[in-house]
């Protein structure tokens, strides 16, 4: 890489994080402690892979939070170099920055880059997987092993990604049995990371050795889970048996997805989750349960299969519902709100020393005042992205002899189908998962009008 497009990129990864200048410091969610945690010990935290936190370490060493942002943009803009080079007809400092403000000033993609979270990773990987099928021609060595690396270990920091780039590998069949094995062997890695490091840290050789308790707990939101309780129950043994009947409360319709007295970002399933008074928090004599979501994951387990053997149509027709109602949360928002730090963060944060301490608090999602400073700039996301996927759905057909284009295309409306189910459908709609990723249709449909333009500029090589 030149200089003029290692300036471009380093500049384009500092605009990408715009969000986080704003703020005055990154921004930071409730989990975000959790993988700050990650390495201050113990290190395995029971619902989180054991990936993120330790990549990040080396960026931040429990001293500053910045350098973190500013690697996550600078990930995100390299990738955006390389897709203008393998798909929108050539890469150059000017090219590369239109892309960058197309994507920062109309798009969520800026969200994902200045908040200390695996966010990122979600674009992050798509891309890489989709050069990886369809762009590798574009790609020197190095670039293709950095490529699969960052595919490997982003598809690794959040089960969600795994799913997602089990389609892509589908959808790298289009450009052939090779292009599908790039793509597969970082899924490959991703599982094996995942694999050991379970096995290591929790005695579980598994994906997820603790996981079924999330699943549990949207069958419980939508219902089918608490009829097989009530079924089974006293029977079964199950701890959740001795609140047989008192369930309700946690799923429908007790806080329905279109009600507006049920926030976007707090579903059933998070309170039946996540708070403290709840049965999976708390035994039947009131006493605290610790770390509940683990504590039951084996029940969990035999809840789910109970339930997918009783209510099959009813669990399916429910995932097809909340991965529609997923498809269509996409908003900023739920990350910004000084109430989404949670409680843990502020007292991780005094590992990291005063100084850094007084600039998180000086921060203005700490002082609750982002929501209303972004707001201005949140509105022409929403047309932008209806925009984008029409335009990419458009040139995508227009372009179908290309496998090139329609591997591009296919593959972004690929991602987003599947990162809506399995976030959606395996944990519940939020406005933050579709975000992450909804974006890379208007950068896809950018590339692709690049690309035309492209070829409608050179000669034809007629005489």
């Amino acid at each position: 890489m030149g200089l003029r497009a290692f300036l471009s990129v380093l500049a384009g990864g500092l605009v990408l994080g715009w969000p986080a200048f704003l703020n005055g410091y990154p921004l930071l969610f409730s989990d975000s402690s959790a993988f700050l945690h990650q390495t201050m010990g113990p290190w395995m935290i029971w619902d989180k892979p054991y990936v993120y936190g330790p990549l990040i370490f080396p960026l931040h060493w429990h001293r500053l939070l910045w350098p973190v942002v500013i690697a996550q943009g600078l990930m995100l803009s390299h990738l955006l170099w390389l897709a203008l080079r393998a798909f929108g007809g050539g890469a150059s400092p000017g090219r590369h920055g239109l892309m960058v403000l197309v994507v920062t000033a109309l798009t969520a993609a800026p969200f994902s880059v200045a908040i200390v979270m695996p966010d990122v990773f979600t674009p992050a990987m798509l891309l890489g997987a989709l050069l990886l099928a369809f762009g590798r021609a574009a790609l020197s060595r190095g670039e293709a092993a950095w490529v699969a690396l960052l595919v490997a270990l982003g598809t690794a920091a959040h089960l969600s990604h795994l799913p997602v780039l089990g389609a892509l590998v589908v959808v790298a069949l289009l450009a052939g049995w090779r292009a599908a094995g790039r793509v597969a062997v970082p899924l490959a890695a991703a599982v094996a990371l995942l694999v050991v490091s379970n096995g290591l840290g929790h005695g579980r050789f598994s994906l997820s050795p603790y996981g079924a308790t999330f699943f549990m707990a949207r069958l419980v939101a939508n219902g089918p889970a608490i009829r097989t309780i009530a079924a089974r129950c006293p029977e079964a043994g199950w701890a959740l048996c001795a609140f047989r009947g008192r369930l309700e409360p946690y799923g429908p319709p007790a806080c329905e997805l279109r009600s507006q007295s049920c926030p976007r970002d707090l579903l059933p399933s998070d309170i039946f989750l996540w708070e403290p008074s709840s049965p999976v928090n708390r035994d039947e004599n009131g006493r605290n349960r610790d770390f509940g979501g683990r504590a039951l994951s084996g029940e969990a387990r035999e809840i789910i299969g109970e339930t997918l053997r009783r209510e099959p149509l009813a669990v399916a027709w429910d995932a097809v519902r909340d991965s529609l109602a997923q498809l269509l949360s996409n908003r900023v928002g739920d990350t910004l709100e000084r109430r989404h730090i949670g409680e843990s963060l502020p007292v991780q944060m005094r590992g990291f020393g005063p100084a850094e301490v007084a600039r998180f608090e000086a921060g203005a999602q700490r002082r609750g005042v982002l929501p209303g400073m972004v707001a201005p700039f949140l509105w022409v996301q929403g047309p932008v992205l209806l925009l984008g996927a029409a335009a990419l759905a458009w040139l995508g057909w227009r372009g179908r002899r290309d496998r090139v284009v329609l591997g591009l295309a296919l593959g972004i409306g690929v991602g987003i189908l599947a990162n809506a189910f399995a976030t959606g459908a395996l944990s519940g709609p939020h406005d933050r998962y579709g975000a992450r990723l909804a974006w890379v249709a208007v950068a896809g449909a950018v590339l692709l009008a690049m690309r035309a333009a492209a070829e409608r500029g050179q000669p034809s090589g007629r005489v």
